[in-house]
C-alpha cells in the first residue's frame, strides 16, 4: 500500500469512528444510513462535487461555504454536516471517498450484513440478486447487500467478491483459463 493510500485511509478512519459513534450514542443509525447514501451517489454522478472535495485551487473558506450550502440542501443530518465542514476547515475533504466507504462497512457491521461486489456480463434481476443473496448469506453466514455493476467484457456469468473472497465465473476467465493451458501443452 503506497503511503497516501495508507494516509488517507487512516484519516477517514479516524473521522468515521468519530461519526458513527455519535450517531449509534445519538441513535440516528438509519439517518447516518441515509446521509451516506446520498453522499455516495453525489461522488458518484457529479465531477463537480469531486472536483471540491479533491482540488488544491479551493481555499478552506471557499470549501467550507460550499460543503455547507451542499449539506443544507441534501438535507443531511447535523452530526455529517458538522464533520463535513470540519473536514473542510482542516483540508481534509479529499478522504471523503473513503470515509463513505468506512462508515459503509461499520454500518454493514452494526447490522449483521455483508457487502458483496457482483460483476456481471448483464444486469441482474431483483430476483437474480435475491437469490444470489440468498445463496451467498447461506455460505458467509450473514445477511448480504448486493453491490452491482455490469462489465459487458466477462461475455457471462459473475464475479462476486465477498470480504476477502473471490469467485470469478466469468466466461472471460474460463477461456483465458484454457488458453493458458493450450499453451502449456503444446
Amino acid at each position: 500500500m503506497s503511503e497516501p493510500v495508507s494516509i488517507s485511509t487512516g484519516i477517514a478512519a479516524r473521522y468515521a469512528t468519530a461519526v458513527f459513534d455519535l450517531a449509534n450514542e445519538a441513535k440516528q443509525l438509519p439517518a447516518l444510513e441515509k446521509d451516506i447514501d446520498a453522499l455516495e451517489a453525489a461522488l458518484g454522478e457529479s465531477a463537480d462535487f469531486k472536483s471540491l472535495i479533491a482540488s488544491p485551487i479551493y481555499t478552506r473558506e471557499q470549501q467550507g461555504t460550499a460543503i455547507a450550502a451542499i449539506a443544507k440542501k441534501m438535507k443531511l443530518s447535523d452530526t455529517v454536516a458538522n464533520t463535513l465542514s470540519l473536514m473542510a476547515s482542516k483540508r481534509r475533504l479529499f478522504v471523503l471517498p473513503q470515509l463513505v466507504s468506512e462508515l459503509r462497512a461499520r454500518l454493514s457491521d452494526e447490522k449483521g450484513e455483508m457487502t458483496a461486489e457482483v460483476t456481471a456480463a448483464k444486469a441482474l434481476t431483483k430476483a437474480q440478486q435475491d437469490k444470489l443473496a440468498k445463496t451467498l448469506k447461506a455460505t458467509v453466514g450473514k445477511d448480504v447487500k448486493i453491490n452491482m455493476a455490469v462489465d459487458e467484457s466477462l461475455i457471462g456469468g459473475l464475479v462476486v467478491k465477498v470480504g476477502s473472497k473471490m469467485i470469478d465465473t466469468s466466461i472471460r476467465s474460463k477461456l483465458a483459463a484454457l488458453q493458458n493451458s493450450m499453451k502449456e501443452a503444446g
